[in-house]
C-alpha cells in the first residue's frame, strides 16, 4: 500500500482507503464479522460511502486489533472507574509517532522550535493516556530543558510562562485545568505577561470539574484570560492514531491521511451534505492494524474542507475527552 504520508489528491486518499478497508477486513477479525453483519460483500465497496464505520463502542468490549501482530501496548480511554473504558491496542509507535509529528508541523510548526508545556493533570494521574504519549514524543523532538508537565501547581507554571515570554512555547491543557490556572492568577491578582509567541493547544475535557459551557464560550474565557485573539485546540481521541487542530474559531483540519465525514444520525450509510449537522465518522489511515474507520458518538457538521465539532449525541456514553457541548 501507498504510503499514507503521501497522500496529496482524493484519488490518492480514495485509493489508500479502498486498500485499507480490504486489508483490513482480511486481517481485522471483529471488522470483518461487522462488515459480515451488515451483509456487505467487500467487493461492491468501491466508493467512501459503501464503506461500513466501526462503532467506537467496540473498543470497549473487543480487541481490535490485526490477528497477525500480537502486542501489550495499549492506549485506555479516561473516565471514572466505574466505567467500561475503551482501548486501543498499538502495533506500531513508530506509525504514531510520524502522524503526531507531521500533523503538529503542517498546522503548528516544527517541534523543535517550540518549549512544551503540558496543563494536563487528569491525564497524567492515569496511566495508558495517548495525549502524554503525543505530548511525551514532542517534548522528545523538541529536547529543551523548560520542557514540563504541570499538576497543580500553577504558582510554577506562571513563573515559567512569564519567565519563557520571549520564546516559542506550547502550552497543551485540558479545559478544565486552563480554566483553573486563570482562576488562580485572578485570585491572586497575577498578571501574565505573554506575547504571540505562546500557542495555547486546548485538549477538551471538562471532567465534570466545571459547570458544563459550549466551545464558543469556553474559547472566548480563555482568549479574554490569555489576552490572545487565539485558542488552538486539538480534536482526537484513545481509539485515533492521528489528531486534526483547530487554529482558532473551533474549526478543525485534518491532515491528508485523515478525514471526518458527517453522517445521518438514524441512517448509518446516509451522509450530511455541507453545513448540516449529523454524527462524526472519522478516517484515520494511520488506524492501519485496528481499524481506520470509526463511526464515534460526537455530533458535527462539514464546513468547506474543514469540520466542526458540536457536541455528543444524547444518551451516548460520556467520554472522557468530550464533556463539552456546543
Amino acid at each position: 500500500m501507498k504510503n499514507i504520508f503521501d497522500i496529496q489528491t482524493e484519488e490518492d486518499f480514495l485509493t489508500a482507503c479502498l486498500e485499507t478497508f480490504r486489508f483490513q477486513y482480511e486481517n481485522i477479525d471483529i471488522y470483518r464479522k461487522f462488515v459480515d453483519y451488515l451483509n456487505i460483500n467487500p467487493q461492491n465497496v468501491d466508493s467512501l460511502a459503501k464503506i461500513p464505520f466501526l462503532p467506537i463502542e467496540m473498543f470497549k468490549n473487543h480487541q481490535i486489533l490485526n490477528k497477525n501482530i500480537s502486542t501489550d501496548l495499549f492506549f485506555q480511554s479516561s473516565g471514572t472507574t466505574q466505567m467500561n473504558l475503551s482501548k486501543h491496542f498499538i502495533a506500531d509507535t513508530n506509525l504514531y509517532e510520524e502522524s503526531i509529528y507531521k500533523s503538529f508541523e503542517q498546522f503548528i510548526g516544527k517541534p523543535e522550535d517550540f518549549i512544551f508545556l503540558g496543563l494536563l493533570p487528569s491525564y497524567l494521574e492515569k496511566q495508558n493516556s495517548s495525549l502524554i504519549y503525543m505530548v511525551d514524543y514532542l517534548m522528545k523532538k523538541s529536547d529543551k530543558r523548560e520542557n514540563g508537565y504541570f499538576l497543580y501547581n500553577h504558582e510554577d507554571l506562571f513563573t515559567l510562562l512569564n519567565d519563557l515570554k520571549d520564546k516559542k512555547v506550547s502550552l497543551f491543557g485540558v479545559s478544565f485545568a486552563l480554566l483553573d490556572f486563570l482562576d488562580y492568577c485572578n485570585s491572586n491578582s497575577q498578571t501574565l505577561k505573554l506575547s504571540n509567541t505562546l500557542t495555547i493547544i486546548e485538549t477538551g475535557g471538562m471532567k465534570g470539574r466545571k459547570e458544563e459551557m459550549t466551545k464558543d464560550e469556553l474559547l472566548e474565557i480563555l482568549q479574554n484570560g490569555f489576552k490572545t485573539n487565539k485558542i488552538y485546540s486539538e480534536y482526537s481521541m484513545t481509539e485515533l492514531l492521528s489528531q486534526a487542530y483547530s487554529l482558532g474559531e473551533n474549526i478543525y483540519q485534518c491532515p491528508s491521511w485523515m478525514r471526518v465525514l458527517v453522517r445521518n444520525a438514524e441512517d448509518p450509510f446516509n451522509y450530511e451534505k455541507e453545513g448540516r449537522t449529523g454524527a462524526i465518522n472519522i478516517i484515520d489511515l494511520a488506524n492501519i492494524h485496528s481499524c481506520s474507520f470509526i463511526a464515534t458518538q460526537d455530533l458535527g457538521k462539514i464546513i468547506g474542507d474543514k469540520f466542526q465539532v458540536l457536541g455528543r449525541i444524547d444518551h451516548s456514553d460520556i467520554r472522557g475527552c468530550s464533556l463539552l457541548v456546543s
